[in-house]
């Protein structure tokens, strides 16, 4: 009844969509933090069964917010527009939504004009952000068709069809730090880019279905363990009560969970040769002057049915292929580690390179030279913080002319060996930093200087001279020639 009640109110006066979002924020008892808005609509004209929202204080999980997609898009258009946004909470909208009266400064105007115009919009104030993160994944099971990442110049120039599905995916960016001025000046401008889309997509005349949503919340969880301790109107132990929290939602709690996954393995004849590790693997494309991210680290470490068909290694020669499906709009990827060890003369011992780093997608090849940088004696694995081509770069396109240009690769905490393995752990780490790093050459420089401006004192002290003659004031003057 409650829920039905607010769905009635909504639809009789949909200006209230930022005051309905502001009281559901406070109503929620559990941490904004892990939480992020999902709001959906149609185009209008489209008539699609209203579904009911969910509790005030509910937290919408992966199967619940597959179910509400899943009816949405059964019987609604099935061109569907997903902005993406980098972060978004709740309270983005009660800041800057207009939710207390203010409505001159909200900057939402045609988004709650989209709301006022469709026939069922759905406002999910609280979904776990694992979920909205995964709702590209989500959209494309249901739609079984890959993402198109666009802007409002190409959408332009693309010719819709009612009769086929698609998915557009429109990033939008995320104002951080304490700027709040910046925060509100980029809301504002992702509306106005939600307006032109949806202007677009009316003189297209093709029926669509919405959804606007972020990445990961924006707000620090300090902010809600503030909150949670004014709640509480009391001292307690913030790990026992996050203990609880993750025990009433079917988590282990943080000691249980583990932090660190396993590395990737390619094992020949039962025998593991190659062996990859990193905590963050994040590849980027530049489309219309804008960098689109992509991160593969779950797909890399915590999926099992990762394939690595198309590896190979023996004595002198590795290649370690990662292959996966859709990424960034293309349906083939492969991530491809290319590595030889051999014997030089001049160290008198064997080493192992790793030659190339290449992304073949869909028929091209880009490809990053690591010869150079990325070495390790052939009984070690090679290991570095951070290992890119655009910051500090160890990978290096392999000519001005290559489609690597136009790509991005980021490794943090990289390690990787590919001979010599025995058993499934890494051998000893030759690391990337050198011993002198930066910070030890300046200190050994301002020690230096110090220690001569020292030594200078030093000398101009034992160069003073005693006088040899004083004046006695009961005397008479001490006369010095001039011709001495």
């Amino acid at each position: 009844m409650a829920s039905s009640g607010r769905a009635n109110l909504l639809k009789r006066n949909p200006g209230t969509m930022a005051v309905f979002l502001g009281l559901l924020s406070v109503l929620i008892p559990a941490r904004c933090d892990e939480q992020v808005p999902v709001i959906m609509w149609t185009s209008e004209g489209s008539a699609v069964p209203r579904q009911p929202p969910p509790a005030a204080g509910h937290i919408v999980g992966h199967q619940q917010l597959a179910s509400y997609l899943e009816k949405a898009l059964n019987v609604g258009p099935r061109n569907v527009v997903l902005f993406l946004q980098d972060k978004m909470s709740i309270e983005d909208f009660t800041l800057y939504g207009g939710a207390f009266g203010n409505k001159q400064d909200g900057v939402f105007p045609n988004l709650e004009g989209a709301l006022q115009s469709s026939s069922s919009p759905l406002v999910l104030p609280a979904v776990s952000w694992p979920a909205s993160n995964a709702v590209i994944g989500q959209l494309q099971d249901q739609l079984e068709t890959s993402p198109l990442y666009m802007d409002p110049e190409t959408l332009s120039q693309l010719r819709l069809n009612a009769s086929s599905p698609a998915l557009l995916v429109f990033r939008l960016p995320y104002g951080t730090g304490s700027d709040l001025l910046s925060a509100k000046e980029i809301l504002s401008g992702n509306d106005e880019v939600m307006g032109q889309v949806m202007s677009i997509m009316k003189s297209q005349s093709v029926p669509y279905t919405a959804i606007y949503t972020g990445l990961q919340p924006s707000r620090k969880e300090a902010a809600s363990l503030s909150m949670e301790a004014g709640l509480g109107g009391g001292r307690s132990l913030l790990q026992a009560r996050g203990r609880y929290r993750d025990r009433e939602r079917g988590r282990q709690p943080a000691k249980e969970r583990p932090e660190v996954y396993p590395p990737v393995e390619f094992k020949e004849e039962g025998k593991t040769c190659m062996m990859l590790w990193a905590k963050g693997l994040t590849v980027s494309i530049l489309r219309n002057n804008r960098w689109e991210e992509h991160d593969l680290t779950k797909a890399t470490f915590e999926d099992k049915d990762l394939k690595l068909h198309g590896s190979d290694c023996d004595k002198s020669k590795a290649k370690l292929v990662l292959n996966y499906d859709n990424v960034l709009g293309h349906r083939s990827f492969k991530l491809i580690f290319a590595m030889s060890q051999r014997h030089y003369k001049v160290s008198a011992r064997r080493w192992f390179t790793l030659d190339a780093v290449e992304l073949e997608y869909d028929g091209t090849k880009a490809t990053f030279n690591g010869s150079r940088n990325i070495y390790a004696p052939a009984e070690y694995s090679f290991r570095c913080k951070s290992v890119t081509n655009f910051r500090w770069p160890l990978l290096v396109p392999r000519s001005a002319k290559d489609p690597a240009n136009q790509w991005r690769v980021s490794f943090e905490d990289f390690q990787i060996q590919g001979f010599n393995l025995s058993g499934s752990e890494f051998a000893y780490a030759s690391d990337c930093a050198g011993f002198f790093s930066p910070g030890i050459w300046m200190g050994l420089l301002t020690s230096l200087l110090m220690v001569l401006v020292l030594t200078y004192g030093l000398h101009m002290i034992m160069q003073l001279l005693t006088m040899d003659r004083f004046d006695d004031p009961k005397g008479p003057g001490i006369s010095v020639p001039q011709t001495e």
